[in-house]
This record gives C-alpha cells, structure tokens and sequence, in this order.
C-alpha cells in the first residue's frame, strides 16, 4: 500500500446545529450555515445562503443590497476556525478562535441576495497554535472574495 492508496479522514459535513455548538457566533453574526467537507489537512468548504433579510442589507445599501466585504472575510474565518476546531476537538471543542490578521483581502464582484456563498479553506502554515489559511469565496464556481487569515486557538475553555 502506498501513501496515495490511503484516504485522508473526513470530519464534515458539519450542519448548523454542530457550528452552534463549535463557534460562539450567534445571529446576527453567524455567517456560515454548513461545512459541506472538512478534511484532517485542515482544509474544507463552507456555504453561506445570503437571504434579503439579513440586517446589514438594511443600509447597505438600500434599493441595491450588497453583502459588505468584511462580513464575507468574516464567514470565510468562521469556517476556517469550525475546521480547526472539528479537526482538533470534534464536536467537543470547547476552545476559541481568535482572529488575529487579515491580509491579501481582494474583492471581486458583489455578493446579493439569494447568493450561495461557498468559502474554500486551505491551511497554510500552522504553528504552536496559530493557524493561516488561504481562504477564497465563491459564488456559482466564480471568485467573488479572497483573503489570508490569521487566527490563534485559545487554551482557555470557551464559555
């Protein structure tokens, strides 16, 4: 048997039940609702459904709502944290992301209304508890968003 003969774990899918019980994020700044793949490379897919209620829709912009780019970068980090935290802890995690960079941001097209997000996460580099993963967004297979994020695992049991 050779390495490529052996299939890497699968941790996902993760529904929203699991996220609720993994990230402390809870509406309005849920900004995931599923993992559709989480892989022991710490690397995995997320999906958002951007509905025209969401509150930031209110004023941004009214009679044209567009989806504000941070809260995008946002999910895309919601996701890559779900990910370490299923990888790591399973449904157990009892531990914090803590966001600690963002670099690289690039914006591409718009994202509305009855869009379905999907954020693909690759890990970077991870080391002594930070982690920094790629992460690109993605609206019917084209890129809408991009960035690399920075974030840390806290020790300290989440509340």
């Amino acid at each position: 048997m050779t390495d490529s003969d052996v299939t890497p774990k699968q941790y996902g899918p993760a529904d929203i039940q699991m996220l609720l019980k993994l990230l402390p994020h809870r509406y309005p700044f849920l900004l995931i609702d599923r993992l559709l793949e989480v892989n022991e490379d710490y690397s995995g897919i997320g999906l958002k459904n951007v509905t025209a209620n969401e509150p930031h829709f209110i004023g941004h912009f009214p009679g044209q709502p567009i989806m504000p780019g941070v809260l995008i970068v946002e999910g895309m980090a919601q996701a890559a944290g779900s990910i370490v935290l299923l990888v790591e802890d399973g449904i157990s995690a009892q531990r914090n992301v803590l966001f600690m960079a963002i670099d690289g941001a690039k914006f591409r097209r718009p994202v509305v209304p009855g869009d379905t997000l999907l954020y693909h996460l690759t890990l970077l580099r991870k080391r002594r508890g930070v982690y920094r993963f790629q992460g690109v967004a993605t609206v019917d297979g084209e890129k809408v968003a991009e960035a690399e994020m920075t974030a840390m695992i806290s020790e300290e049991p989440a509340a």
